[in-house]
């Protein structure tokens, strides 16, 4: 079976046509995982006897003819995302023997389906980071070069499906945790309109950012995931009332030329320009705009992000949840249990929330940072009402050597440039293959981003699909 080609619409096609069995299509990949994982830890746990037995179910309900897109489908869940029955850690010391109580909703829908699980993948803990490289159980390796990153957070999801151990998978984006390691790892991945798919059952991390979204082979695979997920949810208060997604014919690309001015690395902006060209080959219009908010996007995002990140964290002191270190006095139960249960990057966020939330501080840096993102908000609502879609690469640079940027926080956060403003705004976008580049003999991939107006994503799959085709 060659996994290198087969898409999930092929994989339904040949499992309702008999061609073989979604155990059949299961044992292939948890082969591919024994065979390769050793190398990459994309995956924290391999869920194979369960596995085995999703397929199972899904074979008998392929034989009654009542199939559904995702029937069978070998797929990657990201370790934030709730399965009840199974621990879910967010690649954490402090949630390691956490066992989830429930079913995220994402996971309610895929098990009506009849999706396979595959296991749980590694990410930065509690998605916090630009690299995998923050998780307590050691980092993921980059697919194209074990030498490098597979991106963050969602690194372990996005490193599973391009090394052909997942045929779609999980993850969730608050600053450009699906965007960055698609791009670095060749593969398609969305970050939905905020509050297009129910967060119910992802562990928090910066409420207002978060949002699940999906990684694939493909544009396509990435949408029939997306679909399968979507729509209103009750026990989310963000969640969007039901919507069809709207057939579009776009035609007009802006891009903030003035934004890619510095720090992109000229391969990057080659490959953009060279995309850009087949675009307009295929008779896409092609604009410059002005997007003015654009450059204070990272400054607003590194106050906003930790100052959330500080409260949803403030739960896990080792007496409500989490781990729990043995002391003397409460207060050192705290102290031992958060120091032993926090990785440095996170350490480090909930000391920078809790100093931007502080009395004294709170006016001059976080309302203020949330003054600048509505006036970013209403920068894209402005250009949208120009253009069809924006354009920029997804990362400045390609994939990053491990530990390259672990000792400069500064240049980590930099990564998410071109990610962070659409996690502010609120808006969708995808980042879909655009050729690559050569490193140290290593064929590196490269992203282009696309970003949407709200509730835009049939928009990006047009455009993506293009793309892909051009």
């Amino acid at each position: 079976m060659n996994l290198s080609d087969i898409t999930i619409a092929g994989a339904r096609a040949s499992l309702d046509a008999k061609e073989f069995s979604a155990r059949e299509l299961t044992d292939t990949y948890l082969y591919e995982i024994e065979k390769k994982d050793k190398d990459i830890h994309a995956y924290l746990e391999v869920w194979g006897k369960e596995a085995r037995m999703e397929a199972d179910a899904a074979d008998a309900t392929i034989a009654r003819g009542e199939s559904k897109p995702l029937t069978g489908i070998p797929l990657a869940i990201k370790d934030n995302i709730l399965i009840h029955g199974r621990v879910a850690s967010a690649a954490s010391k402090i949630l390691e023997n956490y066992v989830a109580s429930y079913d995220a909703t994402v996971i309610q829908k895929l098990k009506k389906q009849g999706a396979v699980f595959l296991g749980r993948t590694n990410m930065d803990e509690f998605a916090l980071g630009s690299s995998t490289e923050n998780s307590a159980y050691g980092p993921t390796k980059n697919p194209h070069d074990l030498e490098r990153v597979p991106g963050g957070t969602s690194g372990g999801s996005a490193a599973a499906v391009a090394a052909r151990m997942a045929l779609a998978a999980l993850g969730s984006d608050t600053g450009g945790s699906i965007r960055q390691p698609a791009a670095f790892c060749g593969i398609a991945g969305l970050k939905p309109t905020y509050g297009e798919v129910s967060r119910s059952g992802l562990m928090a991390a910066a409420s207002s950012l978060d949002q699940i979204g999906t990684l694939g082979k493909s544009v396509a695979d990435a949408r029939i995931l997306f679909e399968a997920i979507r729509g209103h949810d009750d026990l989310d208060s963000t969640s969007l009332p039901d919507s069809l997604l709207t057939r579009v014919k776009p035609k007009k690309i802006g891009v903030p030329r003035k934004f890619l001015e510095k720090g992109v690395d000229a391969d990057v902006l080659t490959a953009f320009e060279e995309t850009l060209t087949r675009l307009r080959e295929r008779g896409y219009e092609i604009v410059d705009i002005e997007l003015p908010s654009l450059p204070y996007s990272l400054a607003v995002y590194y106050i906003i992000n930790p100052a959330e990140v500080s409260t949803n964290l403030a739960r896990y002191d080792g007496i409500r949840y989490g781990v729990r270190a043995d002391a003397a006095t409460i207060g050192e139960v705290y102290e031992k249990s958060r120091s032993y249960g926090f990785g440095p990057e996170t350490r480090r966020r909930i000391l920078v929330g809790t100093f931007v939330l502080s009395s004294g501080y709170a006016d001059a840096y976080y309302r203020k940072a949330r003054a600048v993102r509505e006036v970013l908000r209403a920068d894209f609502a402005s250009v949208f009402n120009t253009v069809d879609a924006i354009a920029v690469p997804t990362t400045p640079t390609p994939a990053f050597k491990l530990g390259e940027n672990t000792s400069d926080p500064l240049a980590m956060y930099a990564e998410d440039i071109f990610t962070v403003p659409i996690n502010l705004a609120g808006v969708p976008a995808i980042s879909v293959p655009m050729g690559g580049v050569n490193r140290e003999g290593y064929d590196l991939p490269l992203g282009f981003q696309l970003i949407a107006p709200h509730r835009g994503e049939a928009t990006l799959f047009a455009i993506g699909s293009d793309v892909e085709k051009a």
